[in-house]
């Protein structure tokens, strides 16, 4: 990754979206960055070029034995034109894990931090400023060896996209409701689920489809041993606040790290709440509810940043949460994230990156 990174500006320009109508991932910019692995010769030719479709063989690895990984992290554009990024580090440092986990040789992280910085300096205009809007930015690596063979691919190629988006959910930042599922497993201990990989997602699209058939927004996923302790929602890490106090489901192997997650605890410390990470099962929140102690309940993730959950439905019993309405701790969560990534708010902890 040492290589000069070359640049090639395109020479017709989209026009830019609506910020009004933006939908998530569905509008993406005029360049995208690339650059490729090959096993005797290490990552080279990282390039800035216009956003185009790629060309690859059939029988590209991650076809037929899903060799890839990705990221999701965000840039904010404020109103005087200062553009930030939030924790890109903690991004980067993620990729290597997952990569380190489907056997996909590791990328220098601050060179790929540089080149991205470089990437969105470059489409800094397609950052759009109204309330709730960002530009998301979706690294991601895929095995491009055209071959069969059950075995790690020998070449590989990193990309970053770049999409102005708005709110992850079209209701903002008012509650959802949440569906417990038990019938099929997002993850297991010893599997992929702390890694970020494409599989993991397309494995929740059942119950996700029956959550939504069912008026939820999400679906909350249970440990695939026991079918107890809760683990995550499908975008997002989830915490509830129980008799004053934040807990959250300890990190596992099947559960993702997530950047808004690590940065929620860091926040509630700073705070002085009482905030734990430990085995939840879902018979506590049950509990918690049916005797008044379950407070605020709510997902962190990059796409959403705070959710609010207003209701869970589990078996044959829906949990209204705080009377359907945000709570306090949820909504001073938000607006300090919200605002230090946006450069309202000091940022004490050293999380938004400048351009």
């Amino acid at each position: 990754m040492e290589a000069t990174l070359a640049i090639t500006e395109a020479v017709t320009k989209k026009p830019k979206p609506d910020p009004n109508s933006l939908q998530f991932g569905k509008t993406f910019t005029d360049h995208m960055f690339t650059m490729e692995y090959k096993a005797d010769e290490g990552w080279t030719n990282p390039q800035i070029k216009p956003y185009a479709p790629i060309e690859i063989d059939p029988a590209a690895m991650v076809f037929h034995y899903s060799q890839t990984v990705f990221e999701g992290l965000k840039a904010y554009r404020t109103k005087d034109g200062v553009v930030r990024l939030f924790r890109p580090e903690e991004n980067f440092k993620r990729l290597n894990r997952s990569n380190k986990r489907l056997s996909i040789p590791p990328i220098d992280e601050k060179s790929a931090i540089e080149h991205l910085k470089q990437l969105v300096a470059l489409e800094k205009d397609w950052i759009p400023t109204e309330e709730g809007t960002s530009l998301y930015i979706r690294p991601f690596v895929i095995a491009t060896e055209p071959s069969l063979q059950v075995a790690p691919a020998k070449s590989y190629q990193l990309f970053i996209i770049l999409s102005p988006v708005g709110s992850y959910y079209p209701t903002g930042i008012q509650p959802v409701s949440i569906m417990v599922e038990e019938d099929t497993t997002r993850a297991v201990r010893g599997g992929t689920g702390s890694a970020k990989t494409g599989g993991n997602y397309s494995a929740g699209y059942n119950a996700q489809a029956k959550a939504t058939a069912n008026g939820h927004a999400q679906v909350l996923w249970l440990d695939g041993m026991e079918k107890k302790y809760i683990e995550e929602v499908g975008s997002m890490n989830v915490f509830f606040k129980i008799n004053g106090e934040i807990v959250t489901p300890e990190l596992s192997d099947s559960i993702l790290e997530g950047i808004t997650r690590k940065s929620v605890i860091e926040l509630l410390k700073s705070w002085k709440v009482p905030v734990s990470e430990r085995r939840v099962t879902m018979q506590e929140v049950k509990d918690a509810y049916d005797n008044g102690t379950l407070e605020e309940a709510f997902g962190s993730g990059t796409a959403a940043v705070i959710s609010p959950i207003g209701e869970l439905t589990w078996r044959d019993t829906t949990m209204t949460i705080n009377g359907g309405e945000t709570g306090d701790v949820t909504t001073s969560l938000y607006k300090t994230i919200t605002n230090i990534q946006t450069g309202k708010e000091r940022d004490p902890f050293g999380w938004t990156l400048k351009l």
